[in-house]
């Protein structure tokens, strides 16, 4: 018979994090993430499924309260029971929509795969076991958005278009440059707030704070080259950026062939001017003099700008789905 347990203390959270899934994280992280409640599914002692429900400064969605569920993991028949009682305990909250998986925001680990194809994983690409869809739709659960990644099948250095863009933009005072290491962390503090402005509008938004968001960053710089991230600058002050490393797990394979582009943001003051078109093409540009000979357009949203900017180079080759639950019906 499965238990519902409610992890709180510093026993009860090791029990929590015993049970491995994609993106397990350690007690210190789970703390960090702030989640109003810890979950587990238990049967003769085992823990078979986990999750962490957040109802406090949630995403709005369709205008209404909105209950996050992540830190998930678990068996199918686990899980079941879990995503149930998760969505009474939000239900009680007074949340009208339950979101999920998402570890609090989407700033973080979120999102199910749900098609994959012969390609191969790439570098911090998110994984999940296959019957994850069924255990969401099985529990009541239906996709709220799509997200996709998408392949060139060369790096497309001549782009005409983008171009023209920037000699007009160029002119009239913008400028864009590599990161410049010898100063990151100044660099890294600079592009928060244009990362806060630049995705303020989109999907489930919330903000993020300065010291994760920096940190986030930070875990990666030994793996990024420099050439491969773009800032632009109008008057001296960041405008846009493009934030783009290798695929290290290509290089495993013995290859050195593939970018993955993970960040492309432009300020709303900027918007509109063909920016975004112009950084992915340098960024490609810098890539192929680096010897690399594809891009990889990274989990992008089915409505978000850079999907129709990559749809002019790449092909999707897998596609992700953020499930929703409701919970109270429209008064």
């Amino acid at each position: 018979m499965i238990e519902i347990v409610s992890a709180v203390s510093k026993a009860e959270l090791a029990s929590f994090c015993s049970l491995r899934g994609p993106g397990a994280e350690d007690i210190a992280i789970i703390a960090r993430h702030g989640a109003d409640a810890h979950w587990m599914a238990v049967r003769d002692g085992v823990v078979e499924a986990r999750c962490s429900l957040w109802w406090s400064a949630t995403p709005v969605y369709q205008m209404r309260k909105t209950g996050v569920i992540g830190h998930f993991a678990g068996t199918a028949s686990a899980a079941a029971v879990l995503l149930d009682h998760a969505c009474s305990e939000l239900a009680k909250q007074g949340c009208a929509t339950a979101i999920g998986p998402m570890d609090g925001n989407t700033w973080r680990r979120y999102r199910v795969l749900t098609e994959r194809n012969s390609w191969p994983p790439f570098f911090l690409e998110p994984d999940n076991p296959d019957d994850w869809p069924a255990i969401f739709t099985g529990a009541g659960f239906d996709s709220v958005a799509e997200y996709y990644s998408a392949r060139t099948s060369g790096l497309p250095v001549e782009n005409l278009r983008a171009e023209a863009v920037w000699k007009r933009l160029s002119e009239r005072g913008f400028s864009i440059r590599s990161l410049a290491m010898e100063s990151v962390e100044a660099e890294l503090d600079r592009l928060y707030g244009l990362a806060l402005a630049s995705f303020s509008r989109n999907f489930l938004y919330t903000p993020i704070a300065r010291d994760e968001f920096l940190g986030q960053y930070q875990a990666v710089l030994s793996y990024i080259q420099p050439e491969l991230v773009l800032i632009a600058e109008y008057q001296g002050r960041p405008c846009g950026f493009v934030f783009a490393l290798p695929d290290l797990l290509e290089r495993r394979r013995q290859k050195r062939e593939t970018i993955i582009v993970k960040t492309l943001a432009v300020h709303p003051d900027a918007a509109g001017r063909g920016l975004g078109s112009v950084l992915l093409w340098q960024v490609n540009r810098a890539a192929a003099a680096l010897g690399y000979r594809s891009a990889i357009h990274a989990l992008m949203h089915e409505s978000n700008q850079s999907m129709k900017i990559s749809a002019r180079e790449g092909q999707v080759f897998r596609r992700y789905t953020l499930y929703g639950r409701t919970l109270m019906a429209p008064s």
